[in-house]
């Protein structure tokens, strides 16, 4: 099944084909192999288990309903783009997790292709499913000052909420910060997401009010932010710990990942460039900073142009009533 190019030593067959329980050259075969390959292990822990965790469900899949064969068994000779159009498909009625399906058995197909183990890659001539989706809700002022007045400064809730806000940063860095990230009214960092590709800190400066919010929260010594047990929170744990906060504060429909959206929406609105935006979200390409700053423009023209039409009405009332009651002699 393995191509003659570069072929896998017997032992290592033998070790990936005990890990899978699927024989070798097969499409479970293969996900063990990935998982065990440096390159796998060099991403990020919460990158690991989400990919993992997503590819293992593809392979779990019966290649029909009700069938006892499962897509870990296919030969990868013999995958095809409407294997993966199937697995596509099996979740139609949540197109975020379908695409997701799509992009990690892409990932993983891509790296089969550069070591020989396959030619090329079936999930290339798959489309994603398109759908209209503005994805995690993004807070509003309001519910800012509703998650504000609900958790008082000193408290860790919303030391939480400050660290996300002020400085942009994705939950799995927000755990991180610490005292030692502080350095002459900055808070310097690279974030995790991007640390596999480039090593370029973020700085960004600590508005007054995150300071303030700092030194009046218990804190730990490394982290900030820490569990009931005095431990560091994982990325998870701190998203799951949060919106159980958002919950409390009688806002169930915000969470971490929406509070880095706002922040960005309201850099935006307060006349944030693409390019500061760029620099404070850590994001290389413009287009999502363009997203935002397109937004908060169209928003801006939207009320001058509302302001302009209703000043054409009061200027049309006023010829009305002038014609309606003309001056006298």
């Amino acid at each position: 099944m393995i191509l003659p190019a570069e072929k896998s030593s017997g032992a290592t067959q033998k070790q990936q084909t005990a890990r899978s329980g699927a024989p070798a050259g097969t499409l479970g075969w293969l996900a063990a192999t990935y998982f065990a390959d440096v390159e796998f292990k060099a991403l990020p822990a919460v990158s690991q288990s989400t990919r993992r965790g997503i590819i293992e469900a593809c392979l779990r899949e019966p290649l029909k309903p009700n069938s006892s064969d499962k897509m870990a068994m296919v030969p990868i000779i013999l995958l095809a783009p409407q294997h993966l159009r199937m697995l596509r498909d099996r979740k139609v009625d949540k197109p975020g997790a379908a695409n997701n399906r799509l992009k990690y058995m892409s990932s993983m197909l891509s790296w089969a292709v550069e070591r020989n183990l396959i030619r090329s890659n079936p999930a290339r001539d798959v489309k994603p499913l398109r759908y209209a989706t503005d994805g995690f809700h993004t807070w509003t002022p309001d519910e800012v000052k509703q998650f504000e007045a609900h958790f008082p400064v000193g408290t860790k809730a919303r030391l939480a909420l400050a660290l996300m806000l002020y400085t942009g940063a994705r939950r799995g860095d927000v755990v991180t910060f610490g005292r030692q990230h502080l350095r002459d009214g900055v808070i310097r960092f690279v974030p995790l997401k991007t640390r596999r590709k480039k090593m370029h800190a973020i700085e960004i400066p600590v508005a007054p009010d995150l300071a303030k919010i700092i030194a009046a929260t218990p804190t730990g010594d490394l982290t900030f932010l820490m569990t009931e047990w005095g431990k560091p929170f994982t990325s998870n744990g701190f998203g799951n710990w949060f919106r159980d906060k958002c919950n409390e504060a009688g806002l169930p429909q915000c969470s971490a990942h929406g509070l880095r959206k706002a922040g960005a929406t309201i850099a935006a609105e307060r006349g944030a460039t693409d390019r500061q935006l760029m620099a404070m979200f850590g994001w290389e390409s413009a287009r999502q900073a363009t997203t935002y700053t397109a937004a908060a423009d169209r928003k801006r023209l939207a009320a001058d142009a509302a302001r302009l039409v209703a000043g054409e009405q009061k200027e049309d009332m006023d010829c009305l009533t002038k014609v309606s009651h003309p001056k006298t002699a």
